[in-house]
């Protein structure tokens, strides 16, 4: 964990919303506060090394592997939002989305796929799929790749800021990759979740899967739509699903028309909390 992203997701809400007194302050304090949290960050794990030790976890199911990594995509996790230095062992529930992905994934388990998550953070699910799809590659993007906490020959962690085209372009879309599946748990903010799906659904590869977690998440937080935009991903989803029209100025006519074309069913789940969204292409 570098400066920045240390300040960008610990004080700059704070910073911004301080008074001239405490800005001062908080600045000052920052250098001190950053190293002290070092000490509590994890090493990074060589999963190539760590398997060798625990050849068991390929044999675990997906949602077991999510608890064992400590994923909130599994059923109990802890904290792992706050600062390294105010981390507990207290459990949490977590999303409970173990069971929808265990619907799509089992029988392609074995297979070699490809395999794109946006939102990695601190890699606990890409760990975890690591050890359940044992002959893939997978690809971990996150707007703070310096908080990845593995590293692997099957792992390629870099960076990508989800909310921006030109950045997805660049990052994503111009390295020519095809995914077998591709999973978006970044920013879940209305323009983040649309142009994700749209610009990226031209990257699965035919019978490929794209999933959306926290589908809900612009129709019930402010913060998540500042502007309270319609239609949202949700409420796009359900358009096409009862055939209806819909228009978006975060989607382009030809992303919209090759969606349109190529998708072959879109399923929304119900998870502990949130909802998810798993999309099969053609």
């Amino acid at each position: 964990m570098n400066f920045n992203t240390f300040y960008n997701i610990f004080y700059k809400h704070r910073v911004v919303k301080a008074n001239l007194i405490l800005k001062i302050y908080l600045i000052l304090i920052l250098p001190f506060k950053y190293l002290f949290n070092l000490l509590y960050v994890p090493r990074k794990i060589n999963l190539d090394e760590y398997q060798k030790t625990n050849y068991s976890l390929f044999d675990k199911n997906l949602n077991d592997l999510f608890d064992f990594f400590n994923s909130d995509k599994g059923s109990f996790f802890e904290n792992q939002y706050s600062q390294p230095s105010k981390r507990t062992k207290e459990k949490l529930k977590a999303h409970g989305y173990g069971k929808f992905y265990e619907k799509y994934f089992d029988k392609i388990r074995f297979d070699k796929l490809s395999i794109l998550e946006i939102g990695s953070f601190h890699g606990n699910a890409s760990a975890s799929l690591f050890f359940y799809f044992k002959n893939s590659i997978l690809y971990a993007a996150d707007i703070f790749p310096d908080l990845f906490r593995y590293k692997s020959k099957r792992i390629t962690n870099f960076f990508v800021n989800s909310s921006e085209e030109k950045s997805i372009k660049e990052n994503i879309l111009d390295k020519n990759i095809q995914f077998d599946i591709i999973i978006e748990d970044a920013g879940h903010s209305l323009k983040d979740q649309i142009i994700s799906i749209f610009m990226l659904f031209r990257s699965i590869k035919k019978g490929g899967l794209f999933i959306v977690e926290e589908l809900e998440f612009p129709d019930t937080r402010d913060d998540m739509n500042l502007l309270n935009e319609k239609p949202t991903l949700r409420e796009i989803f359900k358009k096409i699903n009862k055939n209806e029209t819909f228009n978006s100025k975060y989607i382009s006519k030809i992303d919209k028309k090759y969606f349109l074309e190529n998708f072959l069913s879109i399923d929304i789940f119900k998870g502990n909390f949130n909802e998810i969204a798993i999309i099969k292409k053609k």
